[in-house]
């Protein structure tokens, strides 16, 4: 289970076809395989990183 201050992010959608900045931003966020999933911290710099690419992601709180 992820902790008070993290979020469980998961890779659900290729990148393939989206232009280099939203593959950078899943690559900061840890990403780099299909259903992989990454714990981050709940800071609002990453939740922004979330949210550009939230088409490809999956959230958990």
């Amino acid at each position: 289970m992820a902790d008070a201050g993290q979020i469980r992010v998961t890779l659900v959608r290729s990148p393939i076809g989206y232009d280099r900045r939203q593959r950078s931003t899943l690559a900061g966020l840890g990403l780099r395989r299909l259903r992989q999933t990454v714990q981050v911290p709940n800071q609002p710099a990453v939740r922004g990183m979330i949210d550009k690419v939230r088409h490809l992601v999956e959230v958990e709180e």
